[in-house]
This record gives C-alpha cells, sequence and structure tokens, in this order.
C-alpha cells in the first residue's frame, strides 16, 4: 500500500514566551525565559513558588464572559491557539467537506482547575451535593477537541490522547496515520494543559518533581546543566494543522514542512521514572526513523524532551547516543523547555512547533540557563546552549515522554514538491 503525504499548513501557538507563532519563535531565537513568581494564587507555603505561566491572556475578551465560564482554562487555551491556527492556514470550512475533517487533542490532565475549585466548593459546605452543571463537561480531558470540532463544524474522528506528556505527540502521530491511510483529508491536532493551580502545583511539589530555585525562577529550567533540580510547570496550547498533500496543493495551501514518521514504545519500568539505561527513549527514537524511511545520519536536529530533572535528562542522552551512535556529533540537541518550561500534555505540540519552525528557518532555538557542564555529558555533544544556532535543518524530530513510561517521537522534514 501507498501511503498519502502528509503536510503541515497551519501553526497556532499559546504559550508562557508568546501568545501568537510569531511571539513564541522569537522568544525562543532570543533565549527568552517565561518564568516568573506564580501570580494565580498565593505561593506562600508552597516549596514552588514560581511557573511559566501564559500572560496576557484574556480569556473574557476572546470568547465572552458567559462563554468563557463554561470552559476550564485547558480548553479556552485549545481554542484560542487553534483560531490563529485556522487563520494561518486560510481555511474556509464552507468550501471544504468537514466530513472528512477531524480533531486529535493531546491534554494529559484536562481540566484540573475545575476539578479543585468544585471539590473546595463542596468540602467548605454542609455535605449537600451542589455542584456546577458544567463541572463534568468543563473538567473531561477529551471536551477540547468536543468544543473545536462543534466551533467549526467538523465531522471527522474526533477524539483525546492521554499518555501524559506524550500527549500531544500521539495526537500528531495519530492524526498522522489517519491521513497517510487516506482515512481523512485534515486534522487539527496539538494539545493544551492548565495545571498551574494549588493542585498542580503541590502535587507535583509533593513527588520532588519541580524545581524550587526559587531564589532564581528565570534561571530554574536548566536542562543537561550539572545544577539541575527539577521541572518548571508551564501551561498554554499549541495547533497544528496536518493536511494530505494532493488536498492541500489543491486548495492552494502554504505548506511549513512534511510530517514524515511517528514512533510509540514504553519504558516498561516504573510509573513515574524513566528507564535508567534509556532503552524505552531510544527505541521510540528508532520506531520514528524506521516509520520515515530514515537513517539516523539524515537527521540534523532533535527537540528533545529535555525536562532539566537529575535522573530525566541522562536517560535521553543515553538514548540519543545509542540511537544516533557516532552521527550524534553532527547534529544539533536542544530543550526548548529551558525557557517555555514543562507544558506536560502540550509540550509535544509546543515542541513540534518549533521544530518545524526550525526547519523553516534553519535556525537552531537554544537550551539557555545553561553554567555548569556535566561531567556525566560528552562535552563533544553539540546541545545548543544559550544561544540559537543556525545551520541547514532539512530533518527534525522531537521527542516526548510521559509519567507510565509513555514515548513518541515524531519527524518533520523541508517539504519538496
Amino acid at each position: 500500500m501507498e501511503f498519502k503525504r502528509v503536510v503541515v499548513t497551519g501553526l497556532g501557538a499559546l504559550t508562557p514566551i508568546g501568545n501568537t507563532v510569531s511571539e513564541y519563535w522569537n522568544s525562543l531565537i532570543n533565549g527568552v525565559s517565561g518564568a516568573a513568581f506564580i501570580k494565580s494564587f498565593d505561593v506562600e507555603k508552597f516549596k514552588t513558588k514560581f511557573a511559566c505561566e501564559v500572560k496576557g491572556f484574556d480569556a473574557e475578551g476572546f470568547l465572552g464572559r458567559k462563554e468563557a465560564r463554561k470552559l476550564d482554562p485547558f480548553v479556552q487555551y485549545a481554542l484560542f491557539s487553534t483560531e490563529e491556527a485556522v487563520k494561518d492556514a486560510g481555511l474556509d470550512f464552507e468550501k471544504l467537506d468537514t466530513s472528512r475533517i477531524g480533531v486529535i487533542w493531546g491534554s494529559g490532565i484536562g481540566g484540573l482547575k475545575t476539578f479543585l475549585d468544585e471539590v473546595v466548593n463542596f468540602a467548605k459546605g454542609d455535605g449537600t451535593p451542589k455542584f456546577n452543571p458544567f463541572f463534568i463537561p468543563k473538567m473531561i480531558a477529551d471536551i477540547a477537541p468536543g468544543h473545536i470540532s462543534i466551533k467549526y463544524g467538523l465531522r471527522g474522528p474526533n477524539f483525546t490522547t492521554v499518555s501524559a506528556c506524550a500527549s500531544s505527540n500521539n495526537s500528531l502521530i495519530d492524526a498522522f496515520n489517519y491521513l497517510r491511510l487516506g482515512k481523512a483529508n485534515m486534522f487539527i491536532t496539538g494539545g493544551s494543559e492548565a495545571i498551574i493551580n494549588e493542585a498542580g502545583i503541590g502535587g507535583f511539589n509533593a513527588m520532588h518533581a519541580l524545581s524550587t530555585r526559587n531564589d532564581d525562577p528565570t534561571t530554574a529550567s536548566r536542562p543537561f546543566d550539572l545544577d539541575r533540580d527539577g521541572f518548571v510547570a508551564g501551561e498554554g496550547a499549541g495547533t497544528i494543522i496536518l493536511e494530505e498533500l494532493e488536498h492541500a496543493l489543491k486548495r492552494g495551501a502554504k505548506i511549513y514542512a512534511e510530517m514524515v514518521g511517528g514512533g510509540m514504545s514504553a519504558d516498561a519500568y516504573h510509573m513515574t521514572a524513566p528507564h535508567p539505561e534509556g532503552l524505552g527513549a531510544s527505541l521510540v527514537m528508532k520506531a520514528a526513523l524506521e516509520d520515515a524511511g530514515l537513517q539516523p545520519t539524515d537527521v540534523d536536529y532533535v527537540n528533545v524532551h529535555g525536562t532539566s530533572t537529575p535522573i530525566g535528562d541522562p536517560q535521553e542522552v543515553k538514548a540519543i547516543t545509542d540511537a544516533f551512535g557516532d552521527h550524534i556529533y553532527n547534529i544539533n540537541i536542544s530543550s526548548t523547555k529551558s525557557m517555555t518550561g514543562h507544558l506536560l500534555g502540550a509540550a509535544g505540540a509546543v515542541e513540534a512547533i518549533a521544530s518545524i519552525l526550525a526547519l523553516k528557518h534553519d535556525i537552531i532555538p537554544p537550551t539557555i540557563n545553561h553554567f555548569t557542564d556535566d561531567p556525566a555529558f560528552d562535552p563533544k555533544i553539540n546541545f545548543t546552549f544559550n544561544t540559537a544556532q543556525k545551520r541547514v535543518v532539512n530533518i527534525a524530530q522531537s521527542n516526548g515522554f510521559g509519567f507510565g513510561g509513555h514515548n513518541a517521537s515524531v519527524i518533520f522534514k523541508k517539504y519538496q514538491q
């Protein structure tokens, strides 16, 4: 069977370092940190007092007060980034067969803020169940693609992928597979997350996952640095329009890049810790390369998972070393989480956008906040520390790994007719 080709025709982003794709990209290549002290709730008694929050987002201005109150922030973010992507792709759904356009969306946690608020309100009462009628439909993880499909009248496949921090990489892979099999013409895909609240920060603090560098939040996300002490929580959304090539050409779409492969694997090791030798991570990168029909030597850039945790970063370096062999010295590696923080289920989408734009502009976004080399890492590996680097980028790979041992890796290449 001959697979159909799949291309990227639209992008949208709402991130801690920019509320549009252009703002996000400019911040990436200029090494801007999105970390700051948390403003959305009182952090006085919390171990971690900072995060990478979305800034200047006006939900009521975007949706109207009545509609905004019906939606959890993770859905608000999804609708916002998707509106940009739809406009960017030049989509007029009245002229398209909407029965062949779907939405596949990733979220690791879903409506955590809604769940927290409703349970706290109940606990403060006398035991009488007085829940908001929107409680369940605001909270459930699958509701974001539901709202996107309702807004635009899209009647193709519609569901959410939930695989922790690999969620939106999985959403991309699912959409890619449906398209290349000819099951649809187009997908709105990506992911969103909104966990910067008492439950999110408190929960990750309890498991010692977050950085506690409260004296210097802007430099707290330090992937591959000797003094890294945990990840920085982030929030936001990323939307990617994936489209079957002939469909895109027929409507005269601009094309950012071609998606050529995706791999999935499991660590089968621990519910939160990665495999110490990076076996699952190595396997998923090899699987993505095989799916794309590529050799390790074809890859120019890897946007790594790179969370800035003491145990996570070393296993990924081991995995990349195993997957790429000596070619590891010819590629650029970077972790854009050093700037955005970790967007959990949305991380794969916003990092895929970074990888696509690296292809488009031939610029590698940096891994910022590097101060001290870790002797555990080969100094000949190019981690793109602190400063963006120009180079020809023909193939870019982006990794996402999640609690539960879920691994997903996607590959994009420069589009050629």
